[in-house]
């Protein structure tokens, strides 16, 4: 799908930032393309970015109204059809991360219909997936994987792309989430895939390639986590991992939106060898990525050091110290 550029991001009344992660990650990676953010009353998420009407936001030229949030069950809430309806009127497209389809609201499909304006649908494909084989196939590839949902692991894959690249490796990004396919314009919502073709999906996405070639897998949940953790199976068996980076937010007791408690980084790395070595043996952990926005900076520093030394891996906040580390470990582990 082509989605018309320049956005304007719409957060609703979000209860925090956390809600609004996909509008935060589109503003962080493709700041060009926002031109302001529409809020409801209440919303507790900002991203610093001018508050627009949408007669301010067409005259400054945007073209599509982003839904820029990530609820729990993707759901479309009831009071936000107004808004959505007004800015088909007003001349935009619209396009959706949530599992609820646009279309599937009759007052939004009939505005879309009248205005002559497309509804796109981010989290829903429709290409058809085999299942997943987990025959070898050739290349490299690093799958982020994380002790809790919403813990930095599309950061670190965009971060490791850049860091990549800059080095002069062949790497890619390959987006599995809603906000991914928004930042790179390519890729499948494997929550919205049937269950029993997530590993073929993860696999088509990441298909053979050359040799000394790295498809950088952006991670879903947590292997630990009683709501997502099929999603983040699928998606481990499909990615063939060959390395992992684990990803982690230090300031939690219990996982977002249960009760469980969080796990250590070292049972994350356990369990994702065990059972990534059903389609890649050689599986192996390069790095720990910590989301270190809670502390401050001398926190921060002292937490990844005892962490590197603890897991006998770099530790970095990727965003807020760079991935160098991670790189080096990545080029020593997997000589060209």
């Amino acid at each position: 799908m082509q989605i018309a550029t320049p956005y304007l991001m719409f957060l609703g009344d979000v209860p925090d930032r956390l809600a609004a992660k996909t509008a935060y990650g589109i503003a962080d990676w493709r700041p060009e393309w926002c031109i302001g953010q529409m809020r409801l009353p209440g919303c507790a998420a900002d991203l610093g970015i001018p508050d627009l009407t949408l007669p301010e936001a067409v005259a400054q030229g945007c073209k599509s109204l982003v839904i820029g949030v990530a609820n729990a069950g993707g759901v479309l809430p009831e009071h936000w059809v107004a808004e959505i309806v007004g800015a088909l009127e007003a001349g935009l497209d619209v396009a959706s991360g949530l599992h609820t389809r646009l279309a599937s609201v009759p007052a939004i499909a009939e505005a879309a219909e009248r205005h002559g304006r497309r509804l796109h649908d981010v989290r829903h494909s429709d290409e058809t997936f085999p299942t997943g084989k987990g025959r070898e196939r050739a290349g490299l590839r690093l799958l982020t994987v994380g002790t809790d949902c919403s813990v930095g692991k599309k950061y670190t894959v965009l971060a490791l792309e850049k860091g990549m690249r800059a080095r002069g490796l062949d790497a890619d990004f390959k987006a599995t989430g809603q906000t991914g396919v928004f930042i790179s314009g390519r890729g499948v919502a494997i929550d919205a895939v049937v269950a029993d073709f997530i590993s073929g999906a993860v696999e088509w996405i990441s298909p053979a390639a050359d040799a000394n070639h790295w498809d950088l897998i952006e991670g879903q949940g947590s292997l630990y986590h009683p709501s997502f953790a099929g999603v983040s199976l699928g998606l481990l068996h499909g990615a063939q991992a060959d390395a992992f980076v684990v990803c982690h937010e230090p300031t939690r007791s219990t996982m977002r939106g249960v009760a469980h408690p969080l796990p250590s980084i070292q049972d994350v790395i356990d369990l994702t060898v065990q059972l990534g070595r059903l389609t890649n043996p050689a599986i192996r952990p390069v790095g720990i990525a910590v989301n270190t926005q809670a502390l401050d900076e001398a926190e921060a520093r002292a937490l990844l050091g005892r962490l590197a030394a603890e897991h006998g891996l770099p530790a970095t906040d990727p965003v807020r110290f760079g991935v160098e580390e991670l790189v080096d470990r990545i080029v020593a582990d997997f000589p060209a």
